[in-house]
């Protein structure tokens, strides 16, 4: 079923809340744990960033005011909820740091990796330096291959907004990574 199918049926009235999930589930579960991996850098996490989004878009199926928002409402609760993994895992790092008198990331990285694993590692960490509204516009456009519009959807912004945080993150990016890619030349 295509998206503008999937929006048609969801929309429609005589659906219930699981017989939309599902085709919502369906239709869009691996686009939205490719959302949510980026910033959780963990695929088994993403998945259960994923689940909760719909799990609580499922209890409030009723309270949605314009059914065919539904898909951009899951992508705001999963960017929401990523941001929420993110922040966590800040304090339990911050705490272990203090506990133990240890740095976990400064072991020094696996002389195996491969050269395409190393640049992977070299964006996600510039990704993880930029402001969160600059991280999410890249990653919705880039990765998700959504448009303006879907964006300032999905993040509840103008699309100026957009325009703006993609154009100075694209920048931050290049600055961040310009000595990445210089020292591999």
């Amino acid at each position: 079923m295509t998206t503008h199918a999937l929006a048609g049926a969801v929309s429609a009235d005589r659906w219930s809340a699981d017989e939309a999930l599902s085709a919502l589930y369906a239709a869009h579960w691996r686009q939205l744990v490719r959302l949510a991996v980026l910033p959780v850098r963990d695929v088994g996490t993403a998945e259960e960033v994923v689940q909760d989004a719909f799990v609580a878009m499922h209890s409030r199926w009723g309270r949605l005011r314009d059914n065919d928002k539904a898909l951009a409402y899951l992508r705001q609760a999963v960017v929401n909820r990523s941001r929420s993994v993110q922040r966590h895992r800040v304090v339990v790092d911050r705490h272990l740091r203090a506990s133990s008198g240890r740095d976990p990331e400064t072991a020094p990285p696996s002389d195996t990796r491969a050269l395409d694993a190393d640049r992977r590692t070299a964006v996600l960490d510039a990704l993880g330096q930029l402001p969160d509204r600059q991280r999410e516009v890249l990653v919705l456009r880039h990765y998700l291959e959504l448009s303006e519009a879907e964006i300032a959807d999905t993040l509840g912004i103008a699309r100026g907004s957009v325009k703006s945080h993609a154009s100075r993150g694209s920048a931050a990016l290049r600055d961040l990574l310009g000595d990445v890619w210089k020292d591999e030349s």
